[in-house]
Protein backbone atom coordinates (compact mmCIF):
# COMPACT_ATOMS: atom_id res chain seq x y z
CA UNK A 1 0.00 0.00 0.00
CA UNK A 2 1.51 3.83 -0.64
CA UNK A 3 2.23 5.87 1.78
CA UNK A 4 2.54 9.68 1.45
CA UNK A 5 5.79 9.16 2.05
CA UNK A 6 6.70 6.97 -0.85
CA UNK A 7 5.01 9.84 -2.98
CA UNK A 8 7.42 12.53 -1.39
CA UNK A 9 10.62 9.81 -1.70
CA UNK A 10 9.54 9.99 -5.61
CA UNK A 11 9.08 13.63 -5.59
CA UNK A 12 12.51 14.55 -4.00
CA UNK A 13 14.52 11.74 -5.82
CA UNK A 14 13.30 13.21 -8.99
CA UNK A 15 14.08 16.55 -7.99
CA UNK A 16 17.73 15.69 -7.09
CA UNK A 17 18.49 14.50 -10.36
CA UNK A 18 17.15 17.23 -12.35
CA UNK A 19 19.21 19.69 -10.00
CA UNK A 20 22.05 17.62 -10.33
CA UNK A 21 21.74 17.87 -13.90
CA UNK A 22 20.81 21.70 -14.15
CA UNK A 23 23.30 22.79 -11.72
CA UNK A 24 26.33 20.66 -13.65
CA UNK A 25 25.11 21.65 -17.33
CA UNK A 26 25.50 25.13 -15.81
CA UNK A 27 28.79 24.56 -14.28
CA UNK A 28 29.60 23.29 -18.12
CA UNK A 29 28.59 26.03 -19.52
CA UNK A 30 30.26 28.43 -17.20
CA UNK A 31 33.82 26.87 -17.68
CA UNK A 32 33.50 26.85 -21.44
CA UNK A 33 32.70 30.50 -21.41
CA UNK A 34 35.49 31.28 -18.93
CA UNK A 35 38.47 29.13 -20.90
CA UNK A 36 37.35 30.82 -23.82
CA UNK A 37 37.22 29.57 -27.82
CA UNK A 38 40.15 27.86 -29.21
CA UNK A 39 38.49 26.17 -32.23
CA UNK A 40 35.59 28.45 -32.60
CA UNK A 41 34.20 25.89 -35.52
CA UNK A 42 33.77 23.56 -32.40
CA UNK A 43 33.70 25.32 -29.50
CA UNK A 44 31.17 28.23 -30.20
CA UNK A 45 28.35 25.74 -30.89
CA UNK A 46 29.47 23.44 -28.34
CA UNK A 47 29.27 26.81 -25.70
CA UNK A 48 26.01 27.47 -27.76
CA UNK A 49 24.67 23.74 -27.45
CA UNK A 50 25.39 23.75 -23.39
CA UNK A 51 23.65 26.92 -23.44
CA UNK A 52 20.38 25.07 -24.77
CA UNK A 53 20.76 22.12 -22.26
CA UNK A 54 21.19 24.23 -19.72
CA UNK A 55 17.69 26.03 -20.55
CA UNK A 56 16.47 22.77 -20.99
CA UNK A 57 17.40 21.98 -17.56
CA UNK A 58 16.51 24.92 -16.01
CA UNK A 59 12.41 24.05 -17.89
CA UNK A 60 12.70 20.62 -16.22
CA UNK A 61 13.63 22.10 -12.49
CA UNK A 62 11.08 24.94 -12.83
CA UNK A 63 8.78 21.75 -13.43
CA UNK A 64 9.64 19.68 -10.63
CA UNK A 65 9.85 22.64 -8.17
CA UNK A 66 6.37 23.79 -8.98
CA UNK A 67 5.22 19.93 -9.02
CA UNK A 68 6.77 19.98 -5.39
CA UNK A 69 4.95 22.67 -3.73
CA UNK A 70 1.71 22.47 -5.68
CA UNK A 71 -0.89 19.86 -4.97
CA UNK A 72 -3.07 20.37 -8.26
CA UNK A 73 -0.68 18.42 -11.31
CA UNK A 74 -2.10 20.05 -14.44
CA UNK A 75 -1.34 17.71 -17.43
CA UNK A 76 -0.89 20.62 -20.11
CA UNK A 77 1.72 22.17 -18.25
CA UNK A 78 3.56 18.95 -18.25
CA UNK A 79 3.52 18.17 -21.58
CA UNK A 80 4.32 22.09 -22.70
CA UNK A 81 7.29 21.77 -20.44
CA UNK A 82 8.28 18.47 -21.78
CA UNK A 83 8.01 19.66 -25.23
CA UNK A 84 10.38 22.32 -24.31
CA UNK A 85 12.66 19.81 -22.86
CA UNK A 86 13.12 17.73 -25.35
CA UNK A 87 12.94 20.78 -28.12
CA UNK A 88 15.96 21.78 -26.21
CA UNK A 89 18.05 19.11 -25.67
CA UNK A 90 17.17 18.06 -29.61
CA UNK A 91 19.48 21.26 -30.41
CA UNK A 92 22.05 20.47 -28.03
CA UNK A 93 22.89 17.35 -30.12
CA UNK A 94 22.79 18.78 -33.06
CA UNK A 95 25.50 21.47 -32.21
CA UNK A 96 28.13 18.69 -31.88
CA UNK A 97 27.76 17.95 -35.80
CA UNK A 98 30.59 20.92 -36.52
CA UNK A 99 32.90 19.04 -34.10
CA UNK A 100 32.58 15.24 -36.39
CA UNK A 101 33.12 17.43 -39.58
CA UNK A 102 36.13 19.26 -37.99
CA UNK A 103 37.03 15.55 -36.73
CA UNK A 104 36.92 14.12 -40.36
CA UNK A 105 38.91 16.88 -41.65
CA UNK A 106 41.40 17.75 -38.73
CA UNK A 107 44.92 16.57 -40.09
CA UNK A 108 48.25 16.88 -37.17
CA UNK A 109 51.57 15.22 -36.69
CA UNK A 110 50.94 14.38 -33.20
CA UNK A 111 48.03 12.18 -33.69
CA UNK A 112 46.96 9.44 -36.50
CA UNK A 113 44.49 10.56 -38.90
CA UNK A 114 42.04 7.43 -37.71
CA UNK A 115 42.23 8.65 -33.76
CA UNK A 116 40.85 11.53 -34.47
CA UNK A 117 38.03 9.73 -36.42
CA UNK A 118 37.40 7.32 -33.75
CA UNK A 119 37.61 10.20 -31.38
CA UNK A 120 35.66 12.66 -32.23
CA UNK A 121 34.64 12.45 -35.74
CA UNK A 122 32.09 8.72 -35.91
CA UNK A 123 31.05 9.85 -32.05
CA UNK A 124 29.74 13.18 -32.69
CA UNK A 125 28.25 12.76 -36.11
CA UNK A 126 26.41 9.56 -34.67
CA UNK A 127 24.89 11.46 -31.79
CA UNK A 128 24.55 14.76 -34.25
CA UNK A 129 22.36 13.06 -36.40
CA UNK A 130 20.61 10.18 -34.43
CA UNK A 131 19.79 11.70 -31.24
CA UNK A 132 18.09 15.16 -32.99
CA UNK A 133 16.04 12.98 -35.28
CA UNK A 134 14.59 10.86 -32.38
CA UNK A 135 14.27 13.67 -30.40
CA UNK A 136 12.42 15.74 -33.10
CA UNK A 137 9.73 12.96 -33.74
CA UNK A 138 9.44 12.60 -29.56
CA UNK A 139 8.59 16.17 -29.83
CA UNK A 140 5.79 15.91 -32.85
CA UNK A 141 4.50 12.57 -30.76
CA UNK A 142 4.25 14.09 -27.09
CA UNK A 143 1.28 16.42 -27.92
CA UNK A 144 -2.49 16.38 -26.14
CA UNK A 145 -4.28 16.09 -29.71
CA UNK A 146 -2.38 12.82 -30.28
CA UNK A 147 -3.11 9.15 -28.68
CA UNK A 148 -0.56 8.64 -26.07
CA UNK A 149 0.67 5.47 -28.21
CA UNK A 150 2.59 8.09 -30.12
CA UNK A 151 4.07 9.55 -27.25
CA UNK A 152 4.83 6.62 -25.11
CA UNK A 153 6.05 4.50 -27.99
CA UNK A 154 8.29 7.36 -29.02
CA UNK A 155 9.64 8.08 -25.41
CA UNK A 156 10.91 4.52 -25.49
CA UNK A 157 13.01 4.47 -28.35
CA UNK A 158 14.82 8.07 -27.16
CA UNK A 159 15.78 6.22 -24.21
CA UNK A 160 16.97 3.07 -26.35
CA UNK A 161 19.10 5.79 -28.67
CA UNK A 162 20.50 7.59 -25.67
CA UNK A 163 22.06 4.19 -24.32
CA UNK A 164 23.27 3.34 -27.50
CA UNK A 165 24.77 7.24 -28.66
CA UNK A 166 27.01 6.63 -24.92
CA UNK A 167 27.95 3.23 -25.65
CA UNK A 168 29.43 4.15 -29.04
CA UNK A 169 30.43 7.27 -27.65
CA UNK A 170 32.55 5.41 -25.00
CA UNK A 171 33.11 2.31 -26.58
CA UNK A 172 35.28 4.72 -29.39
CA UNK A 173 37.11 6.49 -26.40
CA UNK A 174 38.77 3.18 -25.61
CA UNK A 175 39.49 2.14 -28.75
CA UNK A 176 41.00 5.08 -29.77
CA UNK A 177 43.21 5.37 -26.61
CA UNK A 178 44.34 1.61 -28.16
CA UNK A 179 45.28 3.04 -31.62
CA UNK A 180 47.36 5.96 -29.94
CA UNK A 181 49.30 3.08 -27.40
CA UNK A 182 48.46 -0.46 -28.03
CA UNK A 183 46.49 -2.99 -26.78
CA UNK A 184 48.66 -3.29 -23.89
CA UNK A 185 46.67 -0.26 -22.97
CA UNK A 186 44.01 -2.59 -21.79
CA UNK A 187 45.44 -5.82 -21.60
CA UNK A 188 48.87 -5.00 -18.91
CA UNK A 189 46.23 -3.57 -16.18
CA UNK A 190 43.03 -5.37 -14.59
CA UNK A 191 41.52 -2.10 -13.63
CA UNK A 192 41.10 -1.31 -17.56
CA UNK A 193 40.58 -4.88 -18.37
CA UNK A 194 37.30 -4.26 -16.26
CA UNK A 195 36.45 -0.75 -17.28
CA UNK A 196 36.78 -1.92 -20.80
CA UNK A 197 34.63 -4.83 -20.39
CA UNK A 198 32.00 -2.89 -18.42
CA UNK A 199 31.78 -0.23 -21.58
CA UNK A 200 32.06 -2.31 -24.51
CA UNK A 201 29.78 -5.19 -23.10
CA UNK A 202 28.11 -4.03 -20.20
CA UNK A 203 26.78 -1.06 -21.65
CA UNK A 204 25.96 -2.52 -25.28
CA UNK A 205 24.34 -5.02 -22.97
CA UNK A 206 21.96 -2.73 -21.51
CA UNK A 207 21.43 -0.92 -24.66
CA UNK A 208 20.37 -4.35 -26.12
CA UNK A 209 17.79 -5.18 -22.99
CA UNK A 210 16.58 -1.72 -23.46
CA UNK A 211 15.68 -1.85 -27.09
CA UNK A 212 14.30 -5.27 -26.23
CA UNK A 213 12.28 -3.48 -23.67
CA UNK A 214 11.39 -0.32 -26.10
CA UNK A 215 10.60 -2.86 -29.01
CA UNK A 216 7.56 -5.18 -26.59
CA UNK A 217 6.26 -2.11 -25.45
CA UNK A 218 5.84 -0.19 -28.45
CA UNK A 219 2.11 -1.37 -28.67
CA UNK A 220 1.42 0.21 -24.86
CA UNK A 221 -1.66 2.55 -25.44
CA UNK A 222 -1.51 3.91 -21.74
CA UNK A 223 1.46 5.19 -19.16
CA UNK A 224 -0.14 1.90 -16.81
CA UNK A 225 0.08 -0.46 -19.18
CA UNK A 226 4.12 -0.31 -19.09
CA UNK A 227 6.20 -2.20 -17.09
CA UNK A 228 7.43 0.26 -15.14
CA UNK A 229 9.83 -2.11 -12.67
CA UNK A 230 11.70 -2.63 -16.18
CA UNK A 231 12.39 0.82 -17.11
CA UNK A 232 13.60 1.60 -13.78
CA UNK A 233 16.14 -1.15 -13.67
CA UNK A 234 17.56 0.16 -17.32
CA UNK A 235 17.77 3.37 -15.67
CA UNK A 236 19.16 2.94 -12.53
CA UNK A 237 21.60 0.45 -14.41
CA UNK A 238 22.87 3.45 -16.67
CA UNK A 239 23.15 5.20 -13.76
CA UNK A 240 25.25 2.75 -11.95
CA UNK A 241 27.97 2.71 -14.78
CA UNK A 242 28.87 5.95 -14.36
CA UNK A 243 28.89 5.70 -10.45
CA UNK A 244 31.13 2.63 -11.20
CA UNK A 245 33.80 3.97 -13.79
CA UNK A 246 33.76 7.24 -11.78
CA UNK A 247 34.78 5.12 -8.42
CA UNK A 248 37.18 2.98 -10.69
CA UNK A 249 38.87 6.36 -11.50
CA UNK A 250 39.21 7.20 -7.87
CA UNK A 251 40.31 4.35 -6.26
CA UNK A 252 42.79 3.52 -8.80
CA UNK A 253 43.08 6.99 -10.89
CA UNK A 254 44.79 6.07 -14.30
CA UNK A 255 46.83 3.15 -13.79
CA UNK A 256 49.29 3.45 -16.82
CA UNK A 257 49.46 6.94 -16.68
CA UNK A 258 47.81 9.93 -18.62
CA UNK A 259 45.07 8.92 -20.93
CA UNK A 260 42.70 10.24 -23.39
CA UNK A 261 40.30 7.84 -22.02
CA UNK A 262 40.18 9.14 -18.15
CA UNK A 263 41.12 12.46 -19.38
CA UNK A 264 37.86 12.68 -21.43
CA UNK A 265 35.32 10.79 -18.94
CA UNK A 266 36.64 12.51 -15.88
CA UNK A 267 37.32 16.01 -16.60
CA UNK A 268 35.57 16.94 -19.96
CA UNK A 269 32.65 14.78 -19.70
CA UNK A 270 29.29 17.14 -19.62
CA UNK A 271 27.07 14.05 -18.54
CA UNK A 272 28.57 13.01 -15.62
CA UNK A 273 25.23 13.75 -13.62
CA UNK A 274 23.94 10.63 -15.39
CA UNK A 275 25.60 9.41 -11.77
CA UNK A 276 22.63 10.80 -9.82
CA UNK A 277 20.00 8.30 -11.78
CA UNK A 278 19.77 5.78 -9.11
CA UNK A 279 18.26 8.32 -6.68
CA UNK A 280 15.43 8.50 -9.01
CA UNK A 281 12.53 6.42 -7.24
CA UNK A 282 9.74 4.26 -9.79
CA UNK A 283 6.89 6.75 -10.00
CA UNK A 284 3.81 5.64 -6.97
CA UNK A 285 0.50 4.14 -9.15
CA UNK A 286 -1.49 7.08 -7.98
CA UNK A 287 0.92 9.50 -9.87
CA UNK A 288 0.71 6.61 -13.59
CA UNK A 289 -2.95 6.51 -13.07
CA UNK A 290 -4.00 10.00 -12.81
CA UNK A 291 -1.55 11.64 -15.70
CA UNK A 292 -3.00 8.71 -17.95
CA UNK A 293 -6.83 10.07 -17.26
CA UNK A 294 -5.96 13.60 -17.74
CA UNK A 295 -4.32 12.30 -20.99
CA UNK A 296 -7.54 10.64 -21.94
CA UNK A 297 -9.64 13.43 -21.09
CA UNK A 298 -7.78 15.98 -22.20
CA UNK A 299 -6.76 14.43 -25.87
Amino acid sequence: METRSSHWIFKIGLFLVVLSWFSFTLYQLSKSIINGVSVPFTDMPGIIGLGFRAAAGFVALVTILFYLVKRGFSLPEVVTSTRWVVLLEAAYWASLLPSAIWGFQFNSIRYPREFIIIETALPCLVEAVLMPAVLSVLFLKFNLKKPAEGAIKWALIAGTATIFVFWFNYAMQWWAEVILRGIGFITLYPVNVFGFALTAGGLLALTLYAGAYAKKSSGTETLTGLNLKKAGVIVTAFGLYFDITFLLWLLFGSPSGWSIWHTFFVYHNVDLWIMTLPLRRPAPAFFQTKFMIEFTNLA
